[in-house]
């Protein structure tokens, strides 16, 4: 991949971006102008400690001292271009070339973050720090057999996707004063919207994670069916495991729901903003269909949602962006015939480390009518 080194950091933070994810290359322009480029740069980041964490060359231990590294880096405790220039050399061919570029690069990113005010920064620090710690302490135990407890779930898409919900929603606050006002319920709603996103991917790629020697599933829930997540292929999948998993579409549905509450406290006016979350609410939940019409799939590609159901699902938005009760019908047509879990699912996970400044988050509030 060839970039321009005479372009601005700004510039080159667009230009890698669609190269490192066809999704966010797609949404995040949609915000406005001024926030785009801290959500960029936030994912961007969160993008080089997926790299790290992934590289096979690596041992744990190696990984796990990377990892702190950039954690120091993104605080402003280590120059990013020596770790840049240390680190960039270790990774092995597994790693694809744009991914390898962005590392490689990290001191353009940060000096991006650094031109941002303090609550942005502070964001974007949280999250770097929260998601190296958790992303690391589950991949390191990572195995076919799958996570013990819904729980253990619970936790690994906080780690990895509702931290950066919370991260939006500092972003989303420090960009606008009058989404500032809905501060509290945004926070609150923030984990659950990253985990209903997460849990799709989870259901989606789960024969790849597989293949990877990953499995993400809790087996609390497959016990109950009679399914052994260690021995299970994609050979021996049976009506048992897709009840398993069917009964998990059902949680993911119901965080979807949680993902809408969210979006709907943002005001109608910031249609930016709007889109930028309902496009991937919608497909979510629209995936979850897949998965419940197609039991015996083997691969994400079977799963896929169509780039017919893609555009159409930005024009219906679109159309509707500001009017919350036609937003409220779509997700009721998208999410027709799914199962729904019946108790409200927690809004954050109990017992999770949250950060050295968990203290400045907001009290727990009630949201009322969020978890139905």
């Amino acid at each position: 991949m060839l970039l321009d080194p005479a372009q601005s950091d700004e510039a080159f933070q667009d230009a890698i971006l669609p190269h490192v994810s066809r999704t966010f290359a797609l949404t995040i322009p949609q915000l406005p102008p001024a926030l785009s480029t801290a959500v960029t740069s936030a994912y961007l980041l969160c993008r080089i400690a997926d790299t790290i964490e992934d590289e096979p060359a690596l041992s744990a231990s190696d990984t796990y001292a990377c990892l702190q590294r950039f954690t120091a880096v993104v605080q402003g405790r280590e120059d990013a271009a020596r770790f840049a220039r240390e680190v960039t050399p270790r990774l092995s061919g597994h790693t694809l070339a744009a991914e390898r570029d962005l590392l490689a690069n990290t001191a353009r990113v940060m000096r991006v973050v650094e031109g941002f005010d303090a609550r942005q920064r502070g964001a974007i620090r949280r999250c770097i720090e929260v998601m190296c710690h958790g992303m690391h302490r589950f991949q390191r135990t990572a195995s076919l057999r799958g996570l013990a407890r819904s729980t253990d779930l619970d936790a690994y898409c906080y780690y990895v996707a509702g931290i950066v919900g919370e991260t939006l929603t500092e972003l989303f606050c420090a960009y606008s004063p009058l989404i500032g006002r809905h501060y509290a319920g945004l926070y609150e709603l923030a984990p659950s919207f990253g985990q209903g996103l997460q849990m799709t991917n989870i259901l989606k790629d789960v024969w790849e994670d597989r293949e990877r020697g990953a499995c993400w599933l809790p087996q609390e829930v497959f016990s109950r069916y009679g399914v052994d997540l260690a021995t299970l292929t994609s050979e021996r999948s049976d009506a048992r495991f897709h009840a398993g998993v069917m009964e998990l579409v059902g949680t993911a549905h119901r965080h979807l729901r949680n993902a809408l509450a969210f979006t709907l406290l943002i005001p109608g006016d910031e249609a930016g903003i709007r889109r930028f979350c309902l496009w991937a609410i919608g497909l979510a939940a629209l995936t979850l269909r897949k998965v419940q019409d197609n039991p015996g799939y083997t691969s994400g590609q079977q799963v896929k949602v169509s780039r017919s159901a893609v555009a159409m699902t930005q024009t219906l938005t679109n159309l509707s962006v500001r009017k919350d009760r036609v937003l409220r019908q779509l997700f009721e047509r998208a999410a027709r015939g799914l199962p729904l879990t019946e108790a409200p699912v927690p809004l954050k996970p109990a017992g999770v480390w949250c950060g050295a400044d968990e203290q400045t988050r907001p009290p727990s509030v009630q949201i009322g009518g969020t978890a139905s």
